[in-house]
Order: C-alpha cells, then sequence, then structure tokens
C-alpha cells in the first residue's frame, strides 16, 4: 500500500533537450531558421524585425507602424486582409517590444501556397490609410485615458520611466503624442525598418523543402531594401528615485520598485536568476509567503529578472491595501536584507533548483515552444551552451553563491521606489 502521508523523494532533472533550428538563406540574404516538427500539418512563421532609427520626437512611431500592418495594401483593404486569412483558418498578428517588431503567422501547411503571398502583401506593401490612421489613433487615446485611471498602469509607467528614462525603453507616452502621428511618418519608418537586411525568419512546425521554396518565392526577391540604423542606448546606475503619486481615494496602492542590473550575456545572469526566485519568482517564494500568506497585504506579490538587448533589470510589483502600504514596502527591503545577510537554507534552495528545472523542462511543451528558446539566445548573440550553462549553475549554486549575488547586485540603496495610490 502507498503511504500518503509520507511526501515523495525529491528527484532533480537529470537531462533537458532542445531541439536546434537548421538555417537556410532566402536569395535575397534573409536567414530563415527552421524548428522542424512533422507530427502534425500546423506551421508558426515569425518574420523579425529589429527596431530601428529611434526618436525621441516620434516615439509612437515605431508602435503603430507594427499595430498597422493590416491596415491596408493597394490590393486589400483591412477587412479583406482578415477575411481571406481566416477563410484559410490562419492566424496573422502583430506584436511590438521594446528592441524588436514581429509580423507572426499560424496556419496549416496545405494553405502556405495561398496565405503567403496574403503576408507578402502585407509586409511589402502596407498603405496606413488615414482612415485607418484615424480609428488607431482615437482608439489609443481612449484606451490611455481609461489606463491612467489604473494604479498598476501608471506604476509600471513611471517606472519604467524612472528606470531608462527618455529612450524606447522608458520613454513616457502622453495623448498629445497620439495626436502628432501622421501617414508620412509612419512610411518612412516601413521603409527603415521593414527591409530584407533588417528581417529574421524562424519557422516552426512542419516548414519542409516544399514551404521553404515557397517562402523563397514570395520573400526571396523583389523586397527593396532601405536605410535603418539599429537602436543602440546606454544605460548607467543612477541615483535612487522614488515617485509617488497621490490618490487620496484610492483603496489600494500599486507599487513597482527595482533597479537596473545584467542581461542574459553576463555570466552572473543565471545564478542571479536564482536569486530571483527566491524572493519573488514563484508562488512559494519569499515575498508571496511573507506578503500574502503571513501579512495579508495584498492577493500577489513577485520579482522578476527582465533581460533586453541592452540592458537588463531586476523589478517587484504589487498592490497592496492603501492602509498597509508602507508596511509592506518594510517587509519588501527587508526580504531582500535578509537574502543579502544570511544564507539560504539547504532544504529552501534544493526547493527552489527543483522548481527551476521543473519549469525549464515543462516550458518545452511543444515545437513552438523550441523555437521560443531559440529566439531567446539568438538575439542575444548566443548559442545553445547557455541553456548548458544555466543548467549546470541551477544544480550546483550553493547557498554562500546565492549571498553573494544578493550582496552584489540586490543593492538597497539603488533601488527605484513608485508608490501610486496612498503612501
Amino acid at each position: 500500500m502507498l503511504n500518503r502521508t509520507i511526501a515523495p523523494e525529491f528527484k532533480q532533472v537529470a537531462d533537458i533537450n532542445f531541439i536546434h533550428p537548421t538555417l537556410r538563406t532566402l536569395d535575397n540574404g534573409v536567414p530563415v531558421y527552421t524548428v522542424f516538427s512533422g507530427e502534425q500539418d500546423l506551421v508558426r512563421i515569425e518574420f523579425i524585425f529589429d527596431n530601428v532609427n529611434w526618436d525621441i520626437s516620434k516615439p509612437l512611431q515605431a508602435i503603430a507602424v507594427n499595430a498597422l500592418l493590416t491596415s491596408g495594401t493597394h490590393q486589400f483593404s483591412s477587412r479583406q486582409i482578415a477575411e481571406r486569412i481566416d477563410f484559410y483558418g490562419a492566424f496573422l498578428q502583430t506584436a511590438y517590444t521594446q528592441d524588436q517588431a514581429t509580423v507572426t503567422l499560424y496556419t496549416l501547411g496545405k494553405y502556405l501556397p495561398l496565405v503567403l503571398p496574403i503576408v507578402r502583401d502585407v509586409l511589402v506593401n502596407v498603405q496606413f490609410p488615414q482612415s485607418e490612421l484615424d480609428t488607431y489613433v482615437r482608439n489609443q487615446k481612449q484606451n490611455l485615458l481609461v489606463n491612467l485611471e489604473k494604479n498598476s498602469f501608471l506604476a509600471r509607467k513611471e517606472f519604467a520611466h524612472a528606470m531608462f528614462g527618455a529612450t524606447a525603453y522608458g520613454v513616457d507616452i502622453r495623448l498629445e503624442h497620439y495626436k502628432s502621428l501622421n501617414q508620412q511618418d509612419l512610411v518612412d519608418y516601413h521603409k527603415a525598418a521593414y527591409t530584407p537586411k533588417n528581417c529574421t525568419v524562424i519557422a516552426a512546425g512542419k516548414f519542409d523543402d516544399e514551404g521553404f521554396k515557397l517562402m523563397n518565392t514570395h520573400f526571396g526577391n523583389g523586397w527593396e531594401d532601405g536605410i535603418g540604423t539599429k537602436n543602440s542606448f546606454i544605460f548607467a546606475d543612477a541615483e535612487k528615485k522614488d515617485i509617488y503619486i497621490e490618490k487620496p481615494e484610492s483603496l489600494q496602492s500599486a507599487v513597482s520598485i527595482g533597479l537596473l542590473a545584467i542581461n542574459r550575456t553576463h555570466k552572473d545572469f543565471a545564478g542571479l536568476q536564482v536569486v530571483n526566485c527566491i524572493l519573488g519568482g514563484y508562488f512559494g517564494s519569499r515575498l508571496m509567503n511573507n506578503i500574502r500568506e503571513d501579512k495579508g497585504y495584498t492577493y500577489g506579490i513577485g520579482s522578476g529578472l527582465s533581460s533586453l538587448q541592452h540592458v537588463g533589470y531586476l523589478s517587484i510589483a504589487t498592490e497592496v491595501g492603501a492602509e498597509v502600504c508602507q508596511d509592506a514596502l518594510k517587509e519588501i527591503y527587508k526580504e531582500i536584507n535578509l537574502l543579502r545577510d544570511t544564507l539560504i537554507s539547504e532544504e529552501e534552495l534544493d526547493l527552489v533548483k527543483n522548481f527551476m528545472l521543473g519549469a525549464t523542462l515543462g516550458s518545452l511543451e511543444n515545437i513552438f515552444s523550441h523555437a521560443d528558446k531559440f529566439k531567446n539566445i539568438h538575439f542575444y548573440g548566443l548559442d545553445y551552451s547557455y541553456y548548458d550553462k544555466y543548467i549546470y549553475t541551477v544544480k550546483t549554486i550553493t547557498a554562500k553563491e546565492v549571498q553573494n549575488l544578493a550582496q552584489k547586485y540586490l543593492r538597497v540603496d539603488q533601488f527605484n521606489e513608485v508608490v501610486i495610490g496612498k503612501k
């Protein structure tokens, strides 16, 4: 009989295997990385473009171009594009991040000959009709007005601006920025950014030789290059910034604190991920146990170690009852200092190690996940040895190494602190 009163023995994850992509190149030089799986007739194709030509006077230029790529071409209106993509059961989406803009196609492989010409038309021949731009501006202004009433949105916005200043990472978007958007700026940015020299394609799923030939037919020629300079920013540690925006009527206060750190190109990054996980990176973390479970100040709190191409940062975010905001902040800093000043127990460290290894293994649930793991290293100039080093670090890191990293990177006197609501 199984004795259910005895917890099962911990077993550390032994091996984690990654599916490596193959590289082929279109006739015009566009690299196509394929992470292949022939189990299902499903394909995800990502066209990834570096953000370029950052201009502080036009902070919404790149964002608006990405959002309006499906707004209409010489041949099709936005509605016709949507109807044709939908007819084949496909899905086309755009996404913008601080470093890159992406156009992603999901489709059955058998429909690639029919949907790729539509995607080509969208990427190359978008016209940004004025009517579509007007609708976009109107909707975004309304969304911003609504979001500005939310303490959590304001905290994230002010925190990013405090950390990164007037760059694409931290620009303080305001209503007047939408008023200055114009069609010609969108056309100019599209010509600079959405070009073969600035494009990387990552195809995942059942993307075979025939799929590559189709890709080369539609994207390997007749696609003009523009002039774009990849965004580049320099960040340096600055003095601690405290931002408090009072909202007397608030029942909850939104808190965001953090500081600039390292990104995944740094040798300490994997170890600092362990430190972050202990502090607030999973449900059993110290911040959750203290602020939520013990004190009852919040429904949830977490910390994150984020990697951007030019910088990394560590952040802690939560919403707490307005009357306990000061107490919550004290407890947050208390947990940071405990991590700096006291060795973690072997039992807690083993729990975190098992969680992190299990989470890595669990994140490889399908072929798209393997493609995502490749993206995480490729755009940082890394190879798969990064994951070998990560797994080795998680498995072998000691309590003393955790403390040393906490002392090195969790500098309380450098934490930017943003509170929206009541303090």
